[in-house]
Order: structure tokens, then sequence, then C-alpha cells
């Protein structure tokens, strides 16, 4: 008898509700207002060459910003069981037939953006499938993960472990497919690839996998680059910048076959650079920096930070930054801490997207490596990246209601 009343208090123990991490709520929440005071401040430019209203960027990131809040606030209230898998596993599956069928719909309902169809053009707004479908492909890696590759060994054969691997290999081609050559998205490629191999490290492979992982990776890599014009002549105007101060440190033979004449100029990352450089330790004040005047046509978009950086300066943007890496790490935590394995994979790989697209932008904007068009996550222009990454921390704070973080982990 005693022991089935200890059997009951054990289970009630492990389903007990906690408070949501309201301070990552707070956290993101900043970055969205953040988002939405620029995203007046930095489209002065671009309201007037269009002829939009003056708001006309401002209201519609408002719009989405509060909509984002109360997505958040809501999830922050239901319980994982009831949310995470149906929010996960629905957008997993609606949205990858959505991508599939997205070059056969009519050019009424499709938005084209470089050449390809990316855009669902609804009633008042568009909607970019990819960003949405990140979040179900995360959460299907967790749950698959965990079903078939967590308990499995690591002291496998190479061959039976890339066989058990083979499945995932395969269904990311198919990704690589849609989203690579059919909407010509190479960094949404390059951010999915680097979750999907980051989050085999946590379930539990052997590192023979990885380097054969990396090997492929990279070759394939190249051949994308290689298989469309356009990232050929962005890679180009990337070595323009920085072949000079990478030829200095090699030998000088290197130089008769590695130095290329008459490239393309990196117009974008300069302004940007010198956008950063106009902003020194304090910035220019909000509203006052130069670099949107017509310099850069995606300042508020793929190049805010560059922006945000001209008007607020260096202690601006250590402060985004830290905010940044703030919820990175509060993600981590809730992970660290969440029993179930699926949460616990899910919530690794939220955090994942939300570092590697702020890495990935802000190598690109200061010319460490070439653009990759990766919105900066919370902050970018752009309702669809702000909802989908709303609701990704949404599931967060619902997943951290099965947390108690107000104890320390060794106890």
């Amino acid at each position: 008898m005693n022991s089935n009343k200890n059997t009951i208090k054990r289970n009630n123990s492990q389903k007990r509700i906690y408070q949501a991490d309201y301070v990552l709520f707070i956290l993101v929440s900043l970055l969205i207002i953040a988002s939405i005071i620029f995203s007046y401040s930095l489209t002065i430019y671009t309201v007037e060459f269009y002829g939009y209203n003056q708001f006309h960027f401002f209201i519609r990131q408002l719009t989405v910003g509060i909509l984002s809040i109360f997505i958040m606030w809501g999830f922050s209230l239901v319980e994982p069981d009831k949310i995470v898998n149906r929010v996960g596993m629905g957008f997993f599956i609606f949205f990858f037939i959505l991508m599939i069928i997205m070059p056969f719909l009519p050019a009424s309902v499709v938005t084209a953006s470089g050449g390809a169809n990316r855009w669902i053009r609804l009633p008042g707004f568009s909607l970019s499938p990819v960003e949405f479908f990140k979040i179900g492909f995360i959460y299907f890696l967790s749950w698959s993960f965990h079903r078939r590759l967590i308990e499995v060994p690591r002291k496998i054969g190479l061959k039976q472990e890339l066989l058990l691997l083979m499945p995932y290999f395969i269904a990311f081609l198919v990704v690589v497919f849609i989203i690579a050559f059919l909407q010509k998205d190479l960094g949404q490629v390059v951010l999915l690839g680097a979750i999907l191999f980051i989050l085999l490290i946590f379930a539990n492979r052997s590192y023979k996998v990885f380097v054969s992982l990396g090997v492929v990776g990279i070759l394939a890599l190249v051949g994308l680059i290689i298989a469309a014009p356009h990232r050929i002549k962005r890679i180009y105007s990337w070595w323009a910048m920085v072949q000079d101060k990478i030829l200095s440190i090699l030998p000088s033979w290197a130089d008769k076959y590695l130095r290329i004449d008459e490239l393309p100029e990196p117009y974008q990352v300069s302004h940007s650079l010198n956008a950063m450089h106009n902003g020194g330790i304090f910035g220019e004040g909000i509203g006052l920096g130069d670099i949107k005047l017509g310099f850069l046509s995606e300042v508020h978009t793929d190049f805010v930070l560059a922006g945000i950086t001209e008007e607020i300066g260096l202690i601006g943007l250590t402060f985004i930054t830290l905010i940044m890496f703030l919820i990175v790490f509060r993600i981590f935590r809730i992970s660290g801490r969440v029993e179930n394995k699926i949460y616990h994979l899910f919530t690794i790989g939220v955090a994942l997207m939300i570092i590697i697209a702020f890495l990935i932008n802000s190598y690109g904007i200061s010319g460490m490596i070439p653009i990759k068009g990766i919105a900066v996550p919370l902050l970018s222009y752009g309702g669809s990246s702000m909802l989908a990454i709303s609701i990704a921390i949404g599931l967060v704070l619902s997943i951290s209601k099965s947390v108690d973080l107000s104890k320390r982990v060794n106890q």
C-alpha cells in the first residue's frame, strides 16, 4: 500500500507544472521592441523612394510585434504536452507540402524573390513558408532522433551508423533541393545543415560520422555554389575585399595563383563597414544615420545590425548582442534541465537556429564570410521571420513550465 502511494507521489511530482521562464519572455520582447523602433528609423529613405506612407514599415512591424508578444504569452500558459507536438509536427508536414507545391502555384498567389517563388501572397501580407518549416524541421529531428538514435550505442561500425542515418540524409537532400534549387536560398540550407549536424552530436553519434558528414557537407556546399552564377559572383565580391589581407600572410607564390583582378566591387559590405565605423562608440543618434539614405538597399533587413550600430554605436550593439546571447543562454538552461528527451533536443535546436543565424549575419555584414541573406532573428524587418521565431520561443516557454528553474542543476 505504501509503495503504491509513493508511486503516485512520484508520478505527480514528475507532472508538476512550474512558472514559465518570463525572463526569457522579457528579453525576447525587448528585441521585438527594438525592431519596431528601427523599422521606422532605418526606412526613411525607402519610404520616400517608393512613395510609401512614412509609417508604412513601422505599422506593419508594430502589428506583427504585438501579435508575436501575445503568441509567446499565450503559449507560455499552455502545458507542453498539449501544444509542442501538435505545432511542431503540424508545421513540418504543412509547410513541407506548401514549399513543394509553391513552384506550381499561379503568379497571383506567390511573390518572386531573386528569380524564385519564396513568398505566399495573402490578404494584407506575404508569408515565407521556409521560416515556419525550420521550426517543424527541428521538431521532426528531435522527435525522430529520440525514437531511433539516442539509445543506439556509439560503438557500432561506420557502415551500420551511416545506414542508420541514411533516412535523414535522404530527407535533407529533398530539403536541399526544395530550398536551394527551387527557392534559391542557400543561406537557409546552411542554417538547417548546421542544426542537423550539431543535433547529431547530442543524439549520441560517433566522431567518425561527423568527419564523414563534414567532408560531404563541404563538397556539397561547393557544388551548390558552383551550380549558381549569382553565388559565384557573391564569393568573388567577398574575395575582392579580403584577398589582399589573406594573401599578405600566405607565401609569395600563392599570390600568382589566388589573386584575381577585375573583381566586382563589394559595395554592400563596404557601406556596412562604413556605417559601423561612423557609429563609433555612442552612435550618431536614432534617426540620424546616413548609410540608410540609399547606400544600403536592405539596411532594415539583412544589414539591420550595420544600421543599428551607426545610430546607437558600439555600446548599443554590445547591449543588443548581450540580449541575444542571454536569450540563447536561457534556452540552453531550460534544455539542460528538462527530462523529456524530445523537448531537450528541440530547445537545443531553437537556440542553435537563433545563434547560428545571428552569427552568419554578423560575420557576413562585417566581411568575414560571404553574405548569405540570413535575417537577424527578432531584429530584421519581416513578419514571417519574427512570427516564426516568436512561435518557437513560445514553445520553449511552454516547455519551461515543466522545469524548476529556481533550483540549481546539482540539486
